[in-house]
């Protein structure tokens, strides 16, 4: 057993790419995704914009925002492969006070109600109403 885990300590990498490191955090569902956000800005180091090929090292703090919520981690442990949502939780640590603006993002959007809705398609003046209810919510 102990020499199992021996094992897995020498297979973990000391440095990863930090797209390959959002993936298996399950930040995104791809790597492509994971390099996409970024690149337009989305995804930084210590409020610092990088690159997809940045290497990440345990540590570091990094913001990831998607839609209206925003995640402050730190980064605990590297893995280059995707596992379970319970071993993706072990690979950073949410500050507390990211975890309380989340919930009151999440709290505010509940209190706004629900987007509008239809059936089908949307048309170009539902799409407006919807992405004015996005930007307002």
């Amino acid at each position: 057993m102990e020499k199992a885990r021996e094992e897995e300590r020498e297979l973990r990498p000391t440095r990863v790419r930090l797209d390959k490191w959002l993936w298996p955090a399950r930040f995104f569902k791809t790597r492509t995704l994971a390099a996409h956000a970024i690149a337009v800005g989305h995804v930084r180091i210590s409020d610092a914009r990088v690159k997809p090929a940045h290497m990440v090292q345990p540590g570091d703090h990094v913001t990831v925002r998607k839609d209206a919520a925003a995640w402050k981690v730190e980064v605990i442990a590297l893995s280059a492969r995707r596992g379970s949502a319970a071993e993706a939780s072990t690979l950073y640590r949410e500050s507390a006070d990211s975890v309380a603006a989340r919930q009151a993002e999440i709290d505010r959007r509940r209190a706004a109600g629900s987007a509008p809705a239809w059936q089908g398609r949307p048309t170009k003046r539902e799409r407006r109403k919807l992405r004015e209810f996005l930007d307002e919510a």
